[in-house]
């Protein structure tokens, strides 16, 4: 063990390093690390969901309603939608319960004005009712502690600094009883398919990026963000380190992306 005394003397010890996350492949200072996700999704916020369609070939709307079937929405039901920008889980949760008596309502929670921005337009052509949209930070949540039913995020959670302290959030948010669920890309592990799917995005999604969008770095920082996220058993278990009960999850098209729900008990 190295003494006090000579620790202290060292000159050539240094202050401790700076915090840093991932952003992609790079390693930024945490700090950096939000107004740079906010700059990609303000570029591509316009586009965002015709990305989506022709990058998944539109079975994100498969995966996106799987996850409304698992939440099994109820009148009444308050939803809080983080990273829910243009407003794609927030509709159809209201829509799931058109009609029906005592209503619902969602909360749309988003650090990008952009991407607020662009849901309210879609909101407002398609004269939904039922909806607020609040600029925050998943990490530090502007809502009262046990404030909501339901928790959703979706495809979000991966452009978080520190996921640990987003978990925390999600269940402090909610209420007794409450349901958490996240989508998310995830670490393919499918033998042969693992390295096509590789293939497929590094070559061929930035390049839909820019004629889409005019955007090749963001979508290449987007397919980056998914190799640096945790694989489905380590974040399960960090959603249950946050408190959450009963974690589990299901895999969809062929492990490219995984659902992950827990109970606030």
């Amino acid at each position: 063990m190295t003494p006090k005394s000579e620790t202290q003397s060292n000159p050539q010890s240094g202050p401790q390093s700076e915090a840093t996350a991932s952003f992609g492949y790079r390693e930024v200072p945490e700090a950096e690390k939000a107004p740079l996700v906010r700059e990609v999704f303000e570029s591509v916020a316009r586009r965002y969901d015709l990305m989506n369609d022709f990058m998944s070939g539109g079975v994100h709307r498969i995966w996106k309603n799987t996850l409304i079937h698992k939440l099994a929405p109820r009148p009444g039901m308050k939803l809080l939608d983080v990273a829910g920008g243009t407003g794609d889980i927030s509709f159809r949760f209201l829509d799931r319960l058109k009609g029906k008596e005592g209503g619902a309502s969602a909360t749309v929670c988003d650090m990008t004005a952009g991407m607020l921005e662009e849901g309210r337009r879609r909101a407002e052509a398609q004269h939904r009712e039922g909806l607020a949209w609040v600029c925050g930070d998943a990490m530090a949540l502007p809502f009262p502690d046990r404030s909501f039913d339901a928790y959703t995020i979706s495809f979000g959670i991966r452009n978080v600094t520190r996921i640990e302290q987003a978990l925390s959030e999600a269940y402090r948010v909610l209420k007794p009883g409450g349901r958490f669920f996240c989508l998310e890309f995830s670490p393919v592990e499918t033998p042969v398919f693992d390295k096509v799917y590789d293939w497929y995005s590094f070559n061929v999604i930035p390049r839909i990026g820019e004629v889409v969008t005019g955007d090749r770095d963001s979508y290449q920082y987007l397919v980056e963000s998914i190799r640096k996220f945790p694989d489905r058993r380590r974040f399960a278990r960090m959603i249950e380190a946050a408190g959450f009960s009963r974690v589990e999850w299901m895999d969809m098209s062929a492990g490219v992306v995984a659902l992950h729900g827990g109970w606030r008990l």
